[in-house]
């Protein structure tokens, strides 16, 4: 799962920057409308309006445009209409790639799509070519400095996490999903601190990369969540702890 925590890192970092433009602000308000429109109004009952909310926390989202988002899910406030996409996709080096997102128009979004690929070496495969590659889990990545591996396991696999792997410099927890919310909240009551907590498309199989297709790859997921439609871009890549660094920086 390498592959995954250090995108997760990588887009965590690049938050604060993110925030100051306007795509951050339009992707969780179109995914709190989505999740509201698909389970209610109520983030108690509702796990993926919940977890959307506590983005626009992360992104000091103000409370009024939660709410107005929330409104027009529910239809309680007029609203555009979002319909959510998948595209599979293959990017440099045979990465398969999982595109997940809100439109409100398919055929821009289709055309929008494969122009990015074609521009950075990625092409757009059929449907079902590179989804079954993956399974929605829950998931939490901590430093390994925040708690002893030991002490970290006895908790998360108390509270029902399926897995836990150590990484150079984090711990990796995959849970299913209903397992997802105690699992964090068992983590939470602890106060220790996590680099990510989602739940999203863990892949079963990876692809190593290093060298130029392994920069290729990461400015082409970068520049598909850079389109205002897409919510996720999943990617089974596994590339070198060092290598990611260099990249990341602009090495």
């Amino acid at each position: 799962m390498s592959g995954h925590s250090k995108w997760a890192t990588i887009k965590h970092k690049k938050a604060a920057t993110d925030a100051k433009r306007g795509a951050a602000f339009t992707k969780v308000v179109r995914e709190i409308t989505a999740a509201a429109k698909e389970g209610g109004g109520n983030p108690d009952t509702n796990p993926r309006l919940r977890t959307a909310m506590e983005r626009a926390k992360f992104f000091n989202m103000p409370g009024t445009n939660v709410e107005n988002a929330i409104k027009k899910g529910t239809g309680e406030l007029p609203g555009v209409v979002y319909e959510e996409f998948a595209f599979d996709a293959y990017g440099p080096g045979g990465v398969a790639l999982l595109i997940l997102g809100l439109t409100d128009n398919k055929n821009r979004t289709t055309a929008e799509v494969r122009n990015i690929l074609s521009k950075k070496s990625g092409s757009l495969a059929g449907p079902g070519a590179t989804s079954y590659l993956f399974s929605k889990k829950g998931f939490i990545a901590i430093e390994r400095d925040k708690i002893g591996e030991e002490a970290l396991m006895e908790l998360a696999l108390e509270a029902g996490a399926e897995d836990i792997q150590t990484q150079e410099k984090s711990y990796e927890i995959t849970t299913g999903l209903t397992e997802f919310e105690p699992v964090k909240k068992a983590i939470q009551d602890k106060k220790i601190p996590w680099v990510t907590a989602e739940v999203t498309m863990v892949p079963s199989t990876y692809v190593k990369l290093a060298g130029d297709n392994a920069r290729s790859l990461l400015g082409l997921m970068e520049a598909l969540e850079e389109n205002e439609d897409i919510q996720n871009v999943y990617a089974n890549f596994d590339i070198p702890d060092a290598e990611m660094e260099k990249i990341s920086q602009g090495a």
